[in-house]
């Protein structure tokens, strides 16, 4: 691990134990966007084009600062980003460097074999650079979508249950076991035995996270041996505070890891919307009405969620609130939601202020 400036390290080791074991973790920290576009006259990303080409030149740009990872949400039916893998290709053909990935993609809505051969293709095209969240979605933008694209659950199923099962069969499908039954009369000569997706990227099936809202479905993704994300929201399930239940999750599905008895180390992100107050751009968009608590409300019926507070401030005041979020110390990777919409040269700002002035805090580099 690369030594901290004594400049980055002192004011943050005052601040206690918390501080320092956070400094003992090699973090990652990449950004992560909606890709919100909207025709207002006050956005940067009035088009889906905009929002497209600007998502890649904003992977650019966080690479060229120094950040670890491009990572993009999926939402169908929405102006907003929701083929990922054009645009994960795309960004992996402009970057060499910079982790690419997905946070979320709603598997209620994928074919899952589809979905291999693309997320296949991508990671070949960016160097087996992908990092790709999915998860059983959040409440859409229209009525089961996920009907609209062709899927149904089985009897006795929830939509949740498709997902899953969905999920289940991609990852399989990723190990790149032969499976299906060639064809005796082939249009092109076959390998040996049963066939397997084309075009395979070898690791990609170990760079796969679920995106859990409760300590149940964490603990199910590390008995699959998918890495874990963890957002700014989830389901209220001990009226702890939301990083305090966060790292709860996180605590529950390290030990779910090791008592299925992978090989190899997990991964684990938490999303935060933190802005450092540098100028007086910084405070006009959000030195006030800052939400400095957590919110409780009904992410879909009947179902009370948590959702985290943001933070905005000077980077030294910063770096003390945050040495106290639990979640953020026991994460590994930090993703800072951006606000695609006010345009790449501002969001470079904000991931550049957060990587300079914040981020060595947290045991970065």
């Amino acid at each position: 691990m690369r030594r901290l400036p004594r400049d980055s390290v002192a004011p943050a080791l005052c601040i206690g134990a918390r501080t320092a074991y956070m400094l003992s973790i090699m973090k990652k920290i990449g950004f992560l966007s909606f890709g919100h576009w909207s025709p207002s006259p006050h956005s940067q990303v009035r088009t889906a084009s905009d929002a497209l080409l600007q998502s890649i030149d904003l992977a650019v740009a966080a690479e060229e600062l120094g950040a670890d990872g491009a990572y993009f949400r999926v939402h169908h039916f929405a102006r907003q980003l929701g083929s990922p893998f054009p645009l994960l290709a795309a960004a992996g053909a402009r970057t060499s460097r910079i982790e690419l990935g997905t946070a979320v993609i709603d598997m209620r809505y994928e074919n899952p074999l589809y979905m291999a051969e693309d997320a296949g293709a991508a990671d070949l095209i960016a160097g087996g650079r992908l990092q790709l969240g999915i998860s059983r979605g959040s409440p859409e933008q229209v009525i089961d979508g996920w009907r609209y694209f062709g899927h149904a659950p089985a009897e006795g199923e929830s939509d949740a249950d498709m997902a899953r099962r969905h999920a289940e069969v991609f990852l399989e499908v990723l190990r790149g076991k032969g499976f299906a039954e060639p064809n005796p009369r082939p249009m092109f000569a076959n390998p040996p035995g049963l066939l397997r997706l084309e075009p395979h990227s070898e690791g990609l099936r170990e760079r796969i996270w679920w995106g859990a809202a409760t300590n149940a479905t964490a603990e199910w993704a590390a008995k699959l041996g998918m890495n874990l994300q963890s957002s700014t929201l989830k389901f209220n399930e001990g009226g702890q505070p939301f990083h305090v239940q966060q790292a709860e999750q996180i605590r529950a599905y390290r030990a779910a890891w090791k008592a299925a008895g992978h090989a190899h180390e997990p991964r684990v992100s938490v999303s935060r919307s933190i802005f450092a107050l540098m100028d007086d751009r910084d405070r006009a968009y959000f030195g006030h009405g800052n939400q400095g608590s957590d919110q409780i409300g009904l992410i879909e019926a009947n179902t009370r969620a948590i959702f985290g507070r943001n933070y905005a401030a000077e980077p030294d005041v910063l770096v003390k609130e945050l040495a106290g979020d639990e979640a953020i110390a026991e994460a590994d990777t930090l993703l800072l939601t951006v606000p695609n919409q006010l345009g790449v040269d501002y969001n470079a700002h904000v991931i550049g202020t957060i990587l300079t002035h914040v981020a060595p805090a947290l045991g970065w580099r």
